[in-house]
């Protein structure tokens, strides 16, 4: 997949933009769970999200190849399109995403301020990625995947930080949306030649990766209706999904209350707000407590941007209600 060299060659271009973020494990989230749990906060990088770092890399080496390239096109739940738009603007090219109808407003507002044309098209992600790539077509874009080798390696710097600080660590508990953010976990744990067991986490309503494990291929779901949009994903990516087949220890699926549950705790015991996708890793391993005695495990804090409506819907403790296609 990558070696480390492709991982210190990531390295300049992402710390142009993101300082190391921190790993912290917290006293009260101890108190919380009954674990000793790392934090990696990836809330902590210009966009809220760990996507940011393989937008860097990405946009970086396609200016670097194609310097006439016109510009890209992307489909996005926000933070992957905010990774882009950020990278575009800082290396001076067009960026145009497409967001499915009843986006989180706030991410979509902060893609615009990083400069991206925004489009509504859809009613999920897969339906969003499908128009970006005609569009890509239309206009002579290049379409920019949410799975390609060179965000994986960007984005793996997070993961290095973290196994390189933390090299102890029994088990790490990653969410799964395309795939990227564990897809990176899993390489460099390899590439240290680390036995920390990595534990995927889906939403019970979008389990698509959860089904293609079992089954040995990709499965897709009729629907991904999740508050945590981050993992709302229907069509797994082949490639991600082999790589989990074979480097994951095991996937977990954990429901909306429990993601809601989880987000209440990470904000009482560390004062950071999880977004949805943020808070499954905490969700699963609270799940899965009792198999966690005496062991040292880790959590990926993945993104903070979360919808303000929805967070004071959670922070008063109840759990949001997506709507279905037919509410829209």
């Amino acid at each position: 997949m990558f070696t480390l060299a492709d991982i210190e060659a990531a390295l300049p271009v992402v710390r142009t933009a993101v300082p190391p973020t921190p790993q912290y494990a917290w006293p009260l989230l101890k108190a919380a769970t009954g674990v000793e749990v790392v934090v990696k906060h990836e809330n902590h990088t210009p966009i809220g999200a760990f996507k940011v770092r393989g937008g860097l890399v990405y946009v970086d080496r396609l200016k670097r190849a194609r310097p006439d390239v016109a510009g890209i096109v992307s489909a996005t739940t926000g933070n992957h399109g905010q990774s882009l738009a950020f990278a575009g603007h800082r290396l001076g090219l067009a960026v145009t995403i497409v967001v499915p109808f009843g986006n989180s407003p706030d991410k979509n507002a902060a893609m615009r301020a990083f400069g991206a044309e925004l489009i509504e098209h859809g009613r999920d992600f897969d339906e969003a990625k499908d128009h970006a790539a005609a569009i890509a077509a239309v206009r002579g874009l290049e379409f920019a995947p949410s799975y390609h080798r060179d965000l994986v390696v960007g984005v793996a710097t997070y993961a290095h930080e973290l196994l390189t600080a933390c090299a102890d660590l029994d088990v790490v508990y990653v969410p799964i949306g395309l795939g990227s953010g564990i897809s990176g976990m899993i390489g460099v744990r390899d590439a240290l030649g680390l036995k920390t067991a990595i534990v995927g986490v889906v939403a019970e309503r979008a389990n698509a990766y959860r089904l293609s494990v079992e089954a040995g291929r990709v499965v897709p779901t009729n629907s991904a209706q999740t508050f945590a949009e981050g993992v709302a994903v229907r069509v797994p990516d082949p490639q991600a999904l082999e790589i989990i087949r074979r480097g994951a220890a095991r996937i977990v699926e954990v429901s909306e209350d429990e993601i809601a549950a989880a987000i209440r705790i990470m904000f009482a015991a560390t004062h950071s707000l999880a977004e949805g996708a943020g808070a499954v890793a905490l969700a699963a391993l609270i799940k899965e407590r009792e198999r966690l005695h005496g062991r040292r495990a880790a959590v990926i804090l993945s993104g903070q941007n979360f919808d303000r409506t929805m967070a004071q819907t959670v922070l008063n403790g109840a759990t949001p209600q997506v709507q279905t296609t037919e509410d829209r």
